[in-house]
């Protein structure tokens, strides 16, 4: 009995295999673009933690800039900006990413183990996604690649 139910199963496989065939998406030619995506979103996002800071902008800081926040905010809105646009992404991501580390391990984790007790779930996630862009590379529409097949047709003319 359970030879005909795997036969029968099998031949059920088959058969949904051989209509999907031509329609499968290839999901490499998406992977840059979701990788550009993601970089320009957290670029944006990190360029506001940086606003707010130095130009209380679209809210105020609530505080006083100590000089360590003040160097955090430049490396924000810098980095931020130039992550964005896919300008120097490795380094500004690494840089970035060590910047949100500080952070946390500096100011969320003296609040406690738990990240959303700390409140240092953001700077996590900046953290992890910012290491990831500096070993990926920033995708598509980036900036870096524009000035990359410019090098590669100037050595090569």
């Amino acid at each position: 009995m359970t030879e005909s139910v795997n036969a029968a199963f099998h031949g059920m496989r088959l058969s949904c295999a051989e209509q999907m065939e031509g329609t499968i998406v290839d999901t490499t030619a998406w992977a840059p673009r979701a990788l550009g995506l993601l970089r320009i979103i957290a670029g944006l996002l990190f360029l506001e933690h940086g606003l707010v800071k130095l130009f209380a902008f679209p809210v105020p800081f609530p505080g006083q800039l100590s000089t360590l926040l003040l160097a955090g905010a430049v490396i924000e809105t810098v980095g931020g900006i130039l992550i964005a646009l896919g300008l120097f992404t490795r380094i500004a991501a690494f840089i970035a990413s060590g910047e949100m580390a500080v952070a946390y391990f500096m100011f969320h984790a003296p609040g406690g183990f738990w990240p959303v007790a700390n409140q240092g779930e953001a700077a996590i996630l900046f953290c992890f996604i910012f290491l990831y862009l500096a070993a990926a590379g920033p995708g598509a529409w980036a900036l870096d690649n524009r000035i990359g097949s410019n090098r590669a047709d100037a050595a090569t003319a």
